[in-house]
């Protein structure tokens, strides 16, 4: 798999000169299973898609043998755009095989790997997103719409909303589990073994006791009947005032899903960050407001 992976990111087939490796953008399925099918007859299945990805490209990039996004570099993680290529340093000793160039581009290659990654990661981690935290603490997410997103419910709800609170969880579109404040998770009662079902921001206003579950709503749905239902069951031995909130990045893409969203929970637009939308009249009217019966409007006498 590793060897034809080589190949397919070379655009070679068996008939080919080394001499003739090219560098081009490769997407895991189109560019790379598809070509090995069609050109050296590996007819994979489709669930295969992950191991080529996490098998072999993955110790690729490690090794400066391939780039991950080098012609779209600010993709997010989960583009369908996302892409491989060939590194540049690789081609070159994959273009020289079998030539008197051979061993001394391999010297070369290997001489100079360690810089070539650190440039390398240098490059990519000036495409992340940096997020800081109410106590300062600084972290960094993959690029994409859905992490620029959390990165304003964390610097912009947050300060206005829950002004002072300690983020509990926060995920990211590479990395699941990207922070993860156990201690405090289990002091307002959320059991870790349930972290697949957290949604992608949890904070904890300590002063008042609330705990926000907020997903950001871009590729994913908002809190809606059943996911609120999941919230419920996970805050079971919560003793923690819950607040559930669907975070939109503005109105657009609240109107997609506004039907789905499930009552007795909050709209949080990015675009318009001093306000809310409450999806629960009662909580404002009251009780005996809004048990009073309805009155008609009568003309003075």
């Amino acid at each position: 798999m590793a060897g034809l992976t080589l190949l397919a990111l070379c655009g070679l087939t068996e008939h080919d000169s080394w001499s003739g490796a090219s560098r081009g953008r490769r997407t895991v399925t189109k560019g790379i299973m598809d070509y090995v099918r069609e050109h050296f007859g590996g007819d994979y299945a489709p669930n295969t898609r992950e191991t080529f990805r996490r098998q072999v490209l993955h110790q690729f990039v490690l090794a400066g043998v391939a780039e991950h996004n080098p012609f779209e570099p600010d993709l997010p993680t989960n583009s369908p755009r996302s892409h491989y290529a060939i590194s540049e340093a690789a081609l070159r000793v994959v273009q020289s095989f079998g030539t008197a160039e051979w061993e001394s581009n391999v010297t070369a290659f290997r001489r100079d790997l360690s810089a070539w990654l650190a440039k390398y990661e240098d490059s990519r981690s000036r495409n992340l997103v940096p997020i800081r935290f109410p106590d300062g603490q600084e972290v960094r997410l993959s690029p994409g719409s859905h992490n620029e997103l959390q990165k304003a419910v964390i610097e912009e709800f947050g300060p206005r909303f829950a002004p002072g609170a300690n983020v509990l969880y926060l995920g990211d579109t590479a990395k699941k589990n990207l922070h993860v404040d156990q201690h405090r998770l289990l002091e307002v009662g959320l059991p870790l073994t349930e972290q697949d079902k957290l949604p992608d921001i949890v904070l904890h206003n300590r002063g008042r006791d609330r705990l926000f579950l907020i997903e950001a709503v871009t590729s994913h749905g908002p809190v809606d009947r059943k996911r609120l239902t999941e919230f419920e069951a996970l805050l079971e031995s919560c003793h923690s005032q819950p607040v559930y909130v669907s975070a939109f990045p503005g109105f657009d893409e609240f109107r997609k899903h506004m039907k789905a969203i499930a009552w007795e929970t909050e709209v949080w637009l990015a675009e318009v960050p001093d306000h809310l939308i409450h999806f629960n009249g009662d909580k404002f009217l009251g009780p005996t407001f809004a048990a009073e019966p309805t009155r008609r409007s009568q003309a003075p006498e």
